[in-house]
């Protein structure tokens, strides 16, 4: 993504512009966004299960899971992000928006394909499993979203943690991908901490940065941080099988 250095200035015309509108105005804004995330899951629950349909691209997908192609598919699907969450940011064209979640959408439902697969064929309680995962994550989502509205909390002081965290992870990631060692359950739950904090920055920036035309952009933000949830909670789950 562009790196782009706020002056006072923006933030000063970035509130005048919060205020101008109304709060029956602000509050179809969240509504639109969160219609929006629904739609995202909608989405990639079809684009999941359209995907476990082909054996070749199941084979495919955990063909990908070992050593450096695991690595590169990760550098693809982070490549895709990029280019989705810059596209959506950048433009008004309503359109291209769409085009950009709908990207991204799909690269998360092809990356969650090796995961699902193995919930699914190698547990006893897979359906079981997948249904309780999605209700733990439903569930911390509501009540991470929820601080921010009844506080009014700005939660933007994150952004440099939750960057620092993110490089961290990744870094042990890769450094587990190419020496071989399992990063275990509680690397699971720190990932988890890790994507609350960016539920909270995500929907602090939905009150406090977005305009009301910016639903889009905003979902595809707060859509990004629940999967990650949802993929360490379903890996918390898988290591308790």
């Amino acid at each position: 993504m562009e790196n782009h250095t706020e002056s006072p200035f923006d933030n000063f015309e970035q509130k005048l512009l919060l205020n101008a509108v109304s709060d029956a105005e602000r509050v179809e804004f969240y509504k639109k966004t969160y219609a929006h995330v629904a739609g995202g899951v909608l989405a990639f629950v079809i684009f999941e299960f359209l995907l476990l349909q082909s054996e070749a691209i199941v084979s495919f997908a955990l063909s990908m899971t070992q050593g450096i192609k695991w690595l590169l598919m990760l550098g693809g699907f982070m490549l895709v992000t990029n280019y989705a969450e810059s596209m959506a940011m950048r433009t008004q064209d309503r359109n291209k928006q769409y085009l950009a979640y709908g990207l991204y959408i799909l690269a998360e439902a092809f990356i969650f394909v090796p995961l699902i697969f193995l919930a699914m064929v190698y547990t006893d309680s897979g359906s079981e499993m997948l249904y309780q995962a999605s209700i733990v994550t439903l569930a911390l989502f509501t009540g991470l979203s929820a601080v921010v509205f009844l506080t009014k909390k700005d939660f933007s002081f994150l952004k440099t943690g939750l960057t620092i965290g993110f490089f961290v992870a990744i870094g042990l990631i890769i450094a587990g991908m190419l020496f071989g060692f399992n990063l275990g359950l509680w690397f699971s739950v720190a990932m988890c901490l890790l994507a609350g904090g960016s539920i909270l920055y995500q929907t602090s920036n939905l009150v406090n940065k977005y305009t009301t035309e910016d639903y889009v952009p905003a979902a595809i933000g707060l859509f990004a941080s629940l999967m990650l949830l949802f993929w360490y909670v379903l890996s918390i789950f898988l290591s308790r099988d």
